[in-house]
């Protein structure tokens, strides 16, 4: 005898029930010439569809119940599409015609969780209000103005689907390019390219470099020759160069918060801290990312102190554009630095001293 054993399983399935919602505005210009047309008699708006029907707003000047004998005005949405059970929520509104912001309002939205979704039948059903608005009461409100009338209708079409998401149980993982490219700086053994930097040497790969800065790509394919493996950097120092290898590979600024600093009692201008090097470097050799990242860390030191400072740094427009808008130090530089002022005004803005007066 041969035993058999069932394994046993377990599925899921989920259902999500959403609504598709869609408005419609019905403009009834001349309304005193509608009267009298008759009870149950009505104008119709354009179609419009909403959730993948057809829909139509019916407005009876006289009513639709011959019961109310012509005392009120009767709004109604109709289905126009060949469906049956259809689900759906209303909202019918008379739009304040003199801006009071007072609209006239049946809403099925509001009741929804206690009566639940209205349904639809088939083609030609309706909903709405047999009493919209008593009409000796419409013609003196706000809701008519030059013998107009606007009608608003929201819908909200039900939807039921099987979210099949679950099936789906691969997990992708986030990018992590840059921590590769960060080993690969690391690697003692396959740089092709030696930096000199203030009696210290940094090794990197012109490929890498070159793809990321337009100056560096120049020099290593247009300027240096084959043979000339090592570059010496004097206008910058080490650590700063350390990281500016380290934004090319990893796209990320150095993780040490002793680097950017922006105290001032560190340093005798803001144009001395670290972060500001760096922004030069970004500009010597053409990384937009590092200098806008830089800005962004040097906005949060902006002061009276240091807008002056500012404009002193890289070429970093954004900066210099906060700095001028910065109210405290604008009028210390209106005060103490005339012509810096003029000049941050055409170089941040883009305008002259003039404007602002």
């Amino acid at each position: 005898m041969v035993n058999r054993r069932v394994l046993g399983s377990q599925t899921s399935s989920k259902s999500v029930t959403e609504t598709m919602s869609g408005s419609h505005e019905f403009v009834i210009k001349g309304y005193s010439l509608t009267k009298g047309m008759g009870i149950g008699k009505y104008i119709a708006s354009e179609t419009f569809i909403v959730g993948g029907f057809q829909w139509a707003i019916y407005f009876f000047p006289d009513g639709r119940d011959p019961k109310d004998n012509a005392a009120y005005v009767s709004v109604f949405v109709t289905l126009h599409s060949e469906s049956t059970n259809v689900r759906v929520l209303f909202d019918l509104t008379l739009l304040d015609l003199c801006k009071k912001g007072e609209h006239k309002v049946h809403s099925h939205f509001s009741h929804s969780l206690t009566i639940g979704p209205y349904t639809l039948i088939n083609l030609g059903s309706m909903w709405g209000y047999t009493r919209f608005f008593k009409r000796r009461h419409l013609e003196t409100s706000n809701f008519l103005k030059d013998d107009c009338l606007k009608i608003n209708c929201t819908i909200a079409v039900l939807v039921s689907s099987i979210d099949s998401s679950q099936l789906n149980t691969i997990q992708v993982p986030e990018s992590d390019i840059g921590e590769h490219f960060g080993m690969l700086l690391e690697d003692e053994e396959s740089f092709d390219v030696t930096f000199s930097v203030g009696g210290e040497r940094f090794h990197a790969h012109k490929l890498v470099l070159a793809a990321q800065s337009t100056m560096f790509k120049t020099q290593f394919f247009n300027a240096m020759k084959k043979d000339d493996q090592e570059i010496v950097v004097i206008d910058m120092e080490p650590k700063v160069f350390k990281a500016l290898l380290h934004f090319v590979y990893r796209d990320t600024l150095l993780e040490d918060e002793e680097l950017f600093m922006l105290d001032s009692s560190f340093f005798p201008s803001l144009s001395e801290s670290f972060i500001a090097k760096l922004l030069a470097a970004g500009e010597k050799y053409g990384l937009p990312r590092l200098m806008l990242m830089c800005e962004y860390i040097l906005c949060k030191d902006i002061s009276v102190d240091s807008v002056a400072n500012i404009f002193a740094l890289a070429d970093a427009t954004h900066l210099k554009s906060i700095s001028v808008m910065h109210a405290d130090g604008f009028e210390y530089l209106k005060k103490n630095y005339p012509l810096l002022q003029s000049e941050l005004l055409k170089t941040g803005v883009g305008c002259e001293k003039e404007d602002y007066i």
